[in-house]
């Protein structure tokens, strides 16, 4: 039996449950935004007037992701979303199969910008409200750690902003995992490479701090518009620096930057985990009373 057909096993042998039938419910849009392992469509609920999320999961790259984890009973992506409410996290209504048989995850829309554009144009909004967003951003990962769950896939790409730029919100739950033992062992390389802790690059045993990590690689993006490593180098092969030679730190581009802002920032991106945050609420909470970022 192939890996997806006992994706598909695993859903017909699951509590029954209507289908949603897209078609009758929604009038989709159009234009359609392609990930990694989904499609994501702007969708008008038809009876309300609602303007929602909705992702469909390309079945063969969920199967393959959840085939990494043999043996163990793995939730699914929309079972992890369901299960994390914060103000700042993307919220999940509904999760389920279609009519034709493909997983689908009904979400909030938030019309608005990715936080990786907001970056490479050096948006002036962003800069602007870039202290607020950090403060933010810790408070959405420790949302989801809080939920018992490690989001393994924390970059710009997974954060989006408003129309205004005023708010952020964590988004994509697809590479999430539970934050228990056989689900933290070593060989699950997966990720956004420029944001790989260093045990996920070695396969090596991981914990929460994976967040932590991307978290500051994130921040200091952020902060400076450089990456902490100089890399040009997108790949694995670019990320294998993350423990061969330390971060160059924050204070090098930003000699001016407030110091609880800077040593926070550069206190994630330590190569062994023990010597990072042990919670990410640390980090929130070193930099709670600062007002500005000078």
């Amino acid at each position: 039996m192939s890996v997806l057909d006992r994706f598909k096993k695993l859903f017909a042998t699951s509590p029954s449950k209507s289908r949603l039938d897209v078609s009758a419910r929604f009038q989709l849009q159009q234009q359609a935004f392609t990930g990694t392992m989904s499609k994501f469509r702007v969708a008008r609920e038809i009876t309300t007037g609602r303007t929602l999320g909705l992702k469909f999961l390309d079945p063969e790259k969920s199967a393959l992701f959840k085939a990494r984890f043999k043996g163990l009973v793995k939730p699914s992506e929309g079972e992890i979303a369901m299960q994390i409410r914060h103000p700042n996290v993307v919220e999940t209504y509904e999760f389920g199969l279609t009519t034709t048989g493909q997983e689908y995850i009904l979400m909030e829309y938030i019309e608005g910008l990715g936080l990786s554009s907001l970056i490479k144009a050096c948006d002036e909004r962003m800069i602007k409200n870039r202290l607020s967003f950090l403060k933010k951003m810790a408070d959405a990962i420790q949302a989801v750690h809080d939920a018992g769950f490690i989001h393994r896939d924390i970059c710009p790409r997974n954060f989006i902003c408003d129309t205004a730029v005023k708010n952020i919100k964590l988004i994509d739950f697809g590479l999430s995992v539970p934050d228990k033992p056989e689900f933290r062992q070593p060989g699950n390389r997966t990720g956004t490479p420029q944001y790989m802790a260093p045990e996920i690059v070695r396969r090596r045993a991981t914990d929460r701090t994976v967040d932590i990590f991307a978290f500051g690689v994130t921040a200091y993006r952020m902060l400076t518009f450089q990456h902490p490593w100089a890399s040009t180098n997108t790949t694995g092969v670019g990320a294998l620096a993350h423990d061969s030679r330390p971060a160059t730190s924050i204070f090098e581009y930003r000699p001016k930057l407030n110091e609880k802002i800077g040593l926070a920032v550069n206190r994630c991106l330590e190569i062994k985990p023990e010597n990072r945050f042990a919670a990410i609420k640390q980090f929130a909470g070193l930099i709670a009373d600062v007002k500005s970022e000078e």
